[in-house]
């Protein structure tokens, strides 16, 4: 019969921060998803697939509320985040990118943009953008 060796206690912390960052994530995409589908009509389908293309775009992202906000880490900053025009009574969903978002284009460039419909024209760009963010 073989032994098993025990974990040392470094193996053991790091076991527990594992399974802890797992959860954290599956309990963040579960209050993402929750948040988007408390969301009145056209910004529920918008929201819902805005996260599919930021998921699909960016797979190592992980969801979470940010300012009651869907948002989307990587090393746990946010790199972009998306809120419906609901609650500030707009008439357009905005989708924005934070400081950690690798979008820089010389002096200037947009890190917010105003979303009323997403076509196949608009989902592709999303998705160019998710992508270029996390570079």
């Amino acid at each position: 019969m073989e032994r098993t060796k025990p974990q040392s206690a470094q193996e053991n912390r790091l076991e527990t921060a594992r399974s802890t960052t797992k959860q954290a994530e599956k309990d963040g995409e579960s209050a993402v998803l929750e948040r988007i589908a408390a969301m009145p009509e056209p910004y529920r389908a918008m929201g819902e697939r805005l996260h599919s293309i930021i998921m699909s775009s960016a797979p190592d992202l992980s969801p979470k509320l940010w300012y009651g906000m869907p948002g989307y880490a990587k090393d746990g900053k946010v790199v972009c985040f998306f809120r419906s025009g609901d609650n500030r009574e707009e008439r357009y969903m905005t989708l924005g990118f934070n400081e950690a978002a690798n979008l820089d284009e010389g002096r200037m460039w947009p890190v917010a943009f105003a979303l009323t419909d997403i076509s196949p024209a608009e989902e592709e760009r999303i998705a160019e953008l998710v992508k270029k963010a996390v570079s």
